[in-house]
């Protein structure tokens, strides 16, 4: 099996060879990549403190949001924002979990087709199925 087959190793992208190109006019120069690179590299320590305040951040949106009444679209907005910049980091960071455990995403879009479709109470088969979807999407990326 090759490394990439097995789903449940991960193998942490370079992030920067995968975005820029390298070589022909306009491209970045191996040098200054490599440059980048250690720049991001020294940052490690600062993005633990970035980290934990976002952490901070999202649990004070969630809160917010389990106290919201009526429209909880701002809440919602932010609590997506906290999550979305928490899962970017992440990989560039080498803390690939941090992407990875990022499906508070689909949570959040979850929570926006709940108020989009009016599911009151449980949501009745709909609520159902939205559930056992987030379960199943949990339970794939728990392993």
């Amino acid at each position: 099996m090759a490394e990439n087959d097995n789903p449940r190793l991960i193998v942490p992208p370079n992030p920067l060879k995968s975005k820029v190109g390298i070589g022909g006019p306009g491209a970045v120069t191996p040098e200054a990549l490599e440059r980048a690179e250690s720049v991001i590299a020294d940052l490690g320590d600062d993005y633990l403190k970035w980290v934990e305040a976002d952490l901070e951040k999202l649990q004070t949106a969630m809160a917010n949001l389990k106290a919201a009444q009526g429209n909880n679209s701002g809440e919602v907005a932010e609590i997506f924002q906290i999550a979305h910049d928490i899962k970017g980091q992440g990989g560039s960071f080498d803390y690939q979990l941090m992407t990875e455990i990022g499906v508070i995403e689909v949570h959040v879009d979850a929570l926006r087709l709940v108020i989009a479709e009016k599911m009151k109470g449980d949501g009745g088969k709909a609520g159902d199925s939205l559930y056992k979807g987030l379960e199943m999407v949990v339970a794939k990326v728990s392993g």
